[in-house]
């Protein structure tokens, strides 16, 4: 158990302490997130099959009692109380929980934390399958306004080998559920997915899905093994290729040119990344490339994170 207001983004463990938070670690968050209360709800993630993603692997899934949640945030408002602006429902599967559940708890939030601007969660395709738009509107009119959704790829041969459950149609189906229903949108997606002969195919139909979901944000991670996965067994047999920072710069650089985006914020700041880059789409598009296609003609003038900047 530990013990804070703050994870560390994309690493489990904590940055500020508060001793009247009782954290099941491991505990993650987005890096928009870094100044948000985080609130388990449910602790692991009710699919818990990608591949790739180590975060809840070794956690069993439960929805936690209102009571609980409501006892934390008591002592939280007691320590803080106007200080909470934003509160993020983790672990990996909030949304799972019943619309029940989670009106109370957004109910509970905005009673101890008037201040408080915005709630967010994590949302599986999975989850989001399960819930009507007259459910996620109602949450949405209650607080809760924006997910992350990890699309991570739009070829249907890499979200297949991801094991992410669903195919791009079906992707694209559950992100229109949560636009419809008014809800804003940060999706991920995972360079380096599609290894190097799916590389082209995976950049350019990550792009197609995410012009379909025109999301309000977009974001770029990088494909790591972690041990204790499948991924990570499958790259210790050989089976997976991680590519180099080039290939890696190659396939954003694909990806960035076929986007058509109507307003969307794009980053590349997650620790995972070689390249932090970032701007508004579509007005900040041909710097992005310009600056890409320049790392590619010059590699040896390319800012690339050392490995011991670089995380997970």
């Amino acid at each position: 158990m530990g013990l804070a207001l703050r994870a560390r983004s994309g690493d489990p463990g904590t940055v500020c302490c508060l001793s009247m938070l009782r954290y099941a670690e491991p505990l993650y968050r987005p890096p928009s997130e870094a100044d948000s209360l985080i609130l388990q709800v449910t602790l692991g993630c009710s699919y818990n099959r990608c591949t790739f993603c180590g975060m809840y692997r070794h956690k069993r899934f439960r929805v936690r009692p209102l009571d609980e949640l409501v006892s934390e945030m008591d002592a939280v408002q007691a320590a803080l109380g106007a200080a909470v602006t934003k509160a993020f429902l983790a672990d990996g599967d909030a949304l799972v929980a019943k619309p029940t559940l989670l009106s109370a708890v957004l109910a509970a939030l905005r009673e101890r934390f008037p201040g408080l601007r915005r709630v967010s969660c994590y949302a599986s395709p999975q989850a989001l399958e399960l819930r009507s738009v007259e459910e996620l509107t109602r949450l949405r009119e209650q607080g809760l306004t924006q997910y992350y959704l990890g699309v991570e790829s739009g070829h249907d041969a890499v979200l297949a080998r991801l094991e992410k459950g669903v195919d791009a149609e079906r992707m694209v189906a559950c992100a229109a559920k949560a636009s419809a229903a008014g809800v804003k949108l940060s999706t991920m997606i995972l360079l380096g997915a599609g290894g190097r002969a799916l590389s082209r195919e995976h950049a350019r139909a990550s792009a197609e899905v995410i012009n379909r979901i025109q999301p309000r944000f977009v974001s770029t991670l990088v494909m790591t093994p972690v041990e204790g996965t499948p991924l990570w067994e499958q790259a210790q047999a050989g089976e997976v290729e991680a590519l180099a920072p080039l290939e890696l710069a190659a396939e954003l650089l694909e990806f960035l040119e076929h986007l058509r985006l109507e307003g969307s914020i794009f980053r590349s700041n997650h620790a995972s990344n070689y390249l932090a880059l970032g701007g508004t789409l579509p007005k900040d598009q041909p710097a992005l490339v310009a600056g890409l296609r320049a790392v590619l003609a010059r590699p040896e003038a390319a800012r690339f994170r050392p490995p011991w900047m670089r995380g997970l």
